[in-house]
């Protein structure tokens, strides 16, 4: 089994930042695409982030130029820098990781998801 384990949020003002990282842990053979989304308030769960093993990087257009997804495969965490925030980005930030893990005989790729963090700018 895999866990991803969010931290880094908080409340913040808005054009202040926050850094949020996400680390998995587990019976892991290898971490692939990792990725960080965010759901709002009465809003559906919408994609932030993605990087991919060998740093290829995909943001959503509202967060291009302010946000910076990065990642260190030594210890298999994702980060997320965020700055000049806005009142629109506060959510629930989730990592998610394509995972490989490695049993005794087999090797299975599964999608998991983190807890989620909270994440307020203010006004």
């Amino acid at each position: 089994q895999v866990q991803l384990v969010e931290s880094g949020g908080g409340l913040v003002q808005a054009g202040g930042s926050l850094r949020l990282s996400c680390a998995a842990s587990g019976s892991i053979f290898s971490v692939n695409s990792m990725g960080w989304y965010r759901q709002a308030p009465g809003k559906q769960r919408e994609l932030v982030a993605t990087i991919t093993s060998g740093g290829s990087t995909h943001y959503a257009d509202s967060v291009w130029g302010r946000f910076t997804i990065s990642r260190d495969n030594a210890k298999n965490t994702v980060y997320l820098q965020m700055i000049s925030l806005k009142p629109e980005d506060t959510a629930v930030y989730y990592c998610n990781a394509d995972v490989t893990t490695q049993s005794a005989f087999f090797r299975t790729g599964k999608n998991y998801w983190g807890q989620g963090t909270q994440v307020t700018v203010s006004s």
